[in-house]
C-alpha cells in the first residue's frame, strides 16, 4: 500500500511541476512582442502576443516622403515584419518545452499533426465570390518623376482654390 501511495504522490508532484511550467510558458507567451521599422525609418510598428498591433509610429517625414498609397503599403509591410519577429519569439518560447521533433511554427499554425494534403488549398478548386478583380492604380510618382509630396500638393491646391 505504501508503494501505491508513493506512486500517487510522485504523479501528483509531476502534475504540479507540469502545471507550473505551463503557467510559466503562458506568461512568456503573453509577453511576446515584435518591433520593426521601415527601411527609411519613417514607420515603426510594435506587435504584441498573437500578432496584435500594439503600437504604430509615423514620423512627420512619412507624410512628406510617401503618397498615401505608398505609406499604407509601407505600414502593412512594417507591421508584417514586426509580426514575424513576434512569431519568432513565440517559436523560441515554445521550442524550449516541446519535444525536439515538434515544429513550433506548425503547432502555432494548427498543422502540427496534419499532413500537408489535409490543410493545403487545392489550386484546382475555385470559389466564386462574385467579386471583380481589383485593378492596381499606377503610381504616378514613378511615371512622372514627381518630387513633391502628396501633402504639399494638397496644401497648394487648397491655397489656389
Amino acid at each position: 500500500m505504501d508503494d501505491h501511495r508513493a506512486q500517487v504522490e510522485e504523479l501528483l508532484a509531476d502534475y504540479r511541476r507540469s502545471r507550473e511550467q505551463l503557467a510559466s510558458v503562458q506568461r512568456e507567451l503573453k509577453a511576446v512582442s515584435g518591433r520593426a521599422s521601415s527601411p527609411d525609418g519613417t514607420v515603426t510598428a510594435v506587435v504584441g502576443a498573437g500578432g496584435k498591433l500594439a503600437g504604430l509610429e509615423l514620423s512627420e517625414l512619412a507624410y512628406r516622403r510617401h503618397r498615401p498609397e505608398q505609406l499604407a503599403e509601407l505600414i502593412v509591410r512594417t507591421v508584417a515584419a514586426a509580426a514575424a519577429a513576434a512569431a519568432e519569439d513565440t517559436y523560441q518560447t515554445l521550442s524550449a518545452v516541446l519535444p525536439a521533433s515538434t515544429d513550433p511554427a506548425a503547432l502555432v499554425a494548427g498543422t502540427a499533426d496534419l499532413r500537408p494534403a489535409e490543410y493545403e488549398v487545392d489550386d484546382t478548386e475555385t470559389i466564386d465570390l462574385g467579386r471583380q478583380p481589383v485593378r492596381r492604380r499606377v503610381d504616378d510618382d514613378e511615371d512622372n518623376e514627381q518630387r513633391e509630396s502628396w501633402l504639399d500638393s494638397e496644401l497648394i491646391n487648397r491655397r489656389v482654390r
